[in-house]
């Protein structure tokens, strides 16, 4: 799998470019300052990284969120 090497500052400026060619198989490490920090890489739904589970679903919530002792409270409550 061939890496790409971006800047962190075009990661940001152009995120949803990215997230589309990650979507599509590509892998990116980023680096600051000449200096690798991190790496994008596609998740590999039906590999090792296991199954994921809805724990709470945000998508329901509008404007700024909710407290972090209510979202807290949904957890254990389940």
């Amino acid at each position: 799998m061939k890496t790409n090497i971006i800047g962190l500052k075009e990661l940001r400026e152009n995120m949803e470019t990215y997230i589309s060619q990650v979507k599509k198989g590509k892998s990116f490490t980023v680096v600051r300052r000449s200096s690798p920090v991190f790496r994008v890489t596609p998740v590999d739904e039906l590999g090792d990284e296991g199954v994921w589970e809805t724990v709470v679903d945000f998508s329901s919530l509008k404007g700024g969120g909710m407290p972090a002792k209510q979202f807290l409270k949904l957890l254990k409550d389940g």
